[in-house]
């Protein structure tokens, strides 16, 4: 055949394998938005258009920005990180209560309510700092409400330790599970009075696990209510269990090579990609992974499967073939077998 004849044919299948390769690492439905800013955008999120599963995922990506930012539906809830392993990141600011020698300055209640993404129980800590401060998170579960709350004082700053929060001058507390909206406000027992010099403000903030390291110069910073802090949300796909969600195979979001996983903060299931397997589990389903090109495990000869790999070692050579195995050796030949012939004769 016609070298040029056999281009052409091939060429437009070339092409389209490189689009959907291209489609597949953005994480983002054909012809949908696959970045807004720094932030990548992969299905089932998107930007609207059919780019994205349901109302709840949509992605309002605001170009007044340089860079353009990302918020969470037509909200003001700006969003940082995506994970397709069911949590994304968002932030938001503290609330604050301050003093100064003629009463209270200022005052912020701070709030956040979502209709479908519960807040992370196992991700965030509720945190509170100050010297004479009161701090309450109320969350909603459903028609229920949560409280909890943090109390903190010190009389000096040389009584709190920088990165501890364990009660003097800082404080932290675990978040309840299943809370859609959430309300952190604080108070002070006694105005500041006794510490105004060196802590006017009390301050009170959801804040992703392990992104806050207490500082005992955060008391004197009256900046500090401008400051922002990262929360984990954890998202699922509809309302229903695995099991309720196969029952509809039309509507089942787990395309091939995934699995079904029920979760653990609401109600809804999540997709994952079985292991050996990579990509999208709610896009084009998830790739076979070629173990012997990215992780190179073997000593020997290396054979990717589906799903799966194993080793073996040449001809000539003895052994498992993997690197954290036995390896491969020459086979040690012995006296008979190097001369079978005059063994016989013999």
């Amino acid at each position: 055949m016609d070298l040029r004849c056999l281009f052409k044919q091939i060429a437009p299948f070339a092409v389209k394998l490189t689009i959907l390769a291209t489609w597949v690492a953005g994480h983002a439905k054909p012809g949908c938005q696959s970045k807004c800013g720094n932030l990548s955008i992969p299905y089932p999120f998107g930007t609207g258009n059919s780019c994205n599963i349901s109302s709840n995922f949509f992605i309002t990506c605001n170009t007044t920005f340089n860079p353009p930012k990302a918020f969470l539906t037509t909200g003001n809830l700006e969003v940082l990180y995506i994970s397709l392993d069911g949590y994304l990141r968002i932030q938001t600011a503290a609330a604050s209560d301050c003093y100064n020698s003629s009463g209270r300055s200022s005052y912020h209640l701070r709030w956040i309510r979502l209709a479908k993404f519960p807040i992370s129980h196992t991700k965030n800590k509720f945190t509170a700092i100050g010297c004479d401060t009161y701090a309450y998170f109320r969350g909603s579960l459903g028609h229920n409400y949560s409280s909890t709350g943090c109390l903190t004082f010190c009389y000096d700053t040389t009584d709190g330790i920088n990165g501890s929060c364990s009660g003097i001058g800082c404080c932290q507390m675990v978040i309840p599970k299943g809370v859609t909206r959430y309300s952190v406000s604080v108070s002070s027992s006694s105005n500041h009075s006794y510490v105004l010099d060196f802590n006017p403000c009390s301050y009170g903030f959801v804040v992703e696990d392990g992104a806050y390291n207490f500082s005992l110069s955060d008391l004197a910073d009256n900046s500090f209510s401008n400051k922002t802090f990262p929360i984990i949300l954890d998202w699922t796909i509809g309302n229903q269990t695995c099991k309720e969600a196969k029952m509809h195979p039309l509507n089942y979001a787990c395309k091939e090579n995934s699995a079904c996983i029920d979760a653990e903060n609401g109600p809804g299931h999540l997709c994952k990609c079985v292991d050996g397997f990579q990509g999208n589990p709610y896009l084009y389903g998830c790739q076979d992974i070629n173990e012997c090109d990215k992780v190179k495990p073997c000593s020997g000869t290396c054979h990717n499967t589906p799903g799966s790999h194993y080793c073996s070692c040449p001809e000539g050579f003895e052994g498992d073939g993997w690197k954290n195995g036995t390896g491969c050796r020459p086979k040690v030949v012995t006296q008979s077998q190097s001369f079978p012939v005059l063994v016989v004769a013999l």
